[in-house]
């Protein structure tokens, strides 16, 4: 056999091919390397803390000195330009879309005014400018608003932040939503800033720091996107209904056997549960949570620019973002895609809106009622029926895209409503032919906001221009306060 040496000098063309194979391999290799080398580069750079970052800093741009990308995508939540079939990002008057919330709300100042949520960067002046703060509240309500909270807990400590007005520490809360909320300034960990959480987890026993970062890409938006009430009359500590879990029974076992009550409807007297937006808990009943998808996944999902890799920091519905949402997994269409979504939101709204016509005219049959002389006794157990279908409205209802994360949950949770709603109305019946009052009772016109809102007895200019007062008053002080 000859030798490979002998073998080249006899062939010499062979010699000059294997040495432009090996120079092409070495190339490439070197250019993977290179590759390589320069995306650490580029990484490096990227969470190279080029300012310091105070422990509690509150100020978003200061951050976005250190990370341009996730700030400048932030700041996009300013948009209000997208708008899907049932939410988006465009301020929407709920209560003119649909004047029955105004009477399933009477007593309580969701009656008062109650607009779609717009973007983060708008949490603050929302708020602020809301009619339903034109009457006193407690500083838990700013829980949820401002990078200003983890740093005044922090300074207070969450029970004294808790016992403070909403007007009190309306001068130190100026900065919107963002980093602070869920990133470590050292390492840029997501951590949790609200301790209701943890205590939620606790109440469970459950140890929130076994979290992996998975699991941690949810969870920093579970410090907000949840069910929540105000524990203690003087003390509104801040409180998820967890003890016995997250479904919606679960909690309302755990309401009921503290004798919670967020508002007495002033329509039928019933002691209401107000939910506020139960998303986490919706979607962990949903097929992505069952497969380990995140929140940030579908809203704030990766994207590249200039070579580097990055979490969209543009808060949003996925159905704005498609392409880089939805279709990482699914590879159908955009249109078929939206479809799917729609026609899921589409059945879970029929359901809800057949429960939210059974409510109004329950509690308009309750007074129907009192005012033909029922007593405690007789109207007791019709209200807690009430009381659980009207729950079960709300926590759907009240729910941010609640419909689409988890639809055959959602439905089913309708469904108990609706029939919770029809025996407190079969019972309503029999005891208004018991009290002597013709049925049906003649319902009144609420077809439209203001109707419904004067039917409540709302006066509705007068809050407007209290409302007109403080922040024309008040909010200038707050600011000039704040700096």
């Amino acid at each position: 056999m000859k030798s490979i040496k002998t073998l080249l000098i006899e062939k010499p063309r062979l010699a000059w091919v294997i040495f432009g194979v090996t120079v092409l391999v070495v190339f490439l290799v070197g250019l993977f390397g290179a590759s390589i080398i320069e995306r650490r580069s580029e990484a490096i750079q990227r969470f190279q803390i080029v300012k310091p970052i105070a422990d509690w800093e509150p100020k978003n741009e200061v951050w976005g000195e250190n990370f341009p990308r996730e700030y400048e995508s932030y700041m996009q939540t300013s948009d209000t330009s997208f708008a899907s079939k049932y939410a988006g990002a465009k301020e929407v008057d709920m209560l003119a879309r649909d004047p029955n919330l105004v009477i399933l709300w009477a007593g309580y100042a969701f009656a008062k005014e109650y607009k779609q949520g717009r973007g983060h960067y708008y949490a603050l002046t929302d708020i602020r400018n809301t009619l339903r703060t034109g009457q006193p509240q407690p500083a838990t309500c700013w829980t949820c608003k401002s990078t200003d909270v983890p740093r005044l807990m922090h300074k207070l400590g969450p029970g004294e932040f808790y016992k403070k007005t909403w007007a009190e520490l309306g001068p130190e809360v100026v900065n919107i939503i963002g980093c602070q909320d869920c990133h470590d300034p050292k390492t840029m960990n997501l951590r949790i800033t609200r301790p209701a959480l943890v205590e939620a987890f606790q109440a469970q026993g459950k140890d929130i720091t076994k979290a992996t970062h998975q699991d941690m890409r949810s969870l920093v938006c579970a410090q907000c996107h949840v069910e929540y009430y105000f524990k203690g009359k003087t003390e509104k500590y801040l409180t998820f209904p967890w003890k016995n879990g997250m479904a919606v029974e679960d909690m309302e076992k755990y309401y009921d056997e503290v004798e919670h009550v967020d508002y007495v409807h002033a329509i039928s007297k019933t002691p209401i549960l107000k939910a506020q937006h139960p998303d986490f808990e919706i979607y962990s009943f949903g097929i992505h949570a069952e497969r380990g998808v995140s929140c940030a996944d579908c809203h704030m999902p990766y994207k590249s620019q200039g070579g580097v890799k990055f979490t969209d920091h543009h808060i949003q519905s996925p159905l704005n973002n498609i392409a880089g949402s939805c279709q990482v997994c699914h590879r159908e269409s955009e249109a078929t895609l939206t479809k799917n979504v729609y026609d899921r939101q589409d059945k879970v709204m029929a359901l809800q809106h057949s429960l939210e016509d059974n409510l109004v005219k329950a509690h308009l049959e309750a007074k129907a009622a009192w005012d033909a002389g029922a007593t405690e006794e007789q109207m007791k157990p019709i209200l807690q029926h009430i009381r659980h279908a009207q729950w079960r409205w709300d926590y759907v209802a009240a729910s941010h895209g609640g419909s689409f994360h988890a639809p055959i949950e959602c439905s089913r949770v309708l469904g108990t409503g609706i029939e919770r709603a029809g025996e407190a109305r079969i019972e309503l019946a029999k005891l208004l032919t018991k009290l002597g009052v013709p049925t049906p009772i003649k319902m009144p016109d609420i077809s439209s906001k203001e109707k419904a809102q004067k039917f409540i007895n709302l006066d509705m200019q007068k809050l407007k221009n209290d409302k007109k007062d403080f922040l024309s008053n008040i909010l200038p002080n707050w600011l000039k306060q704040s700096n």
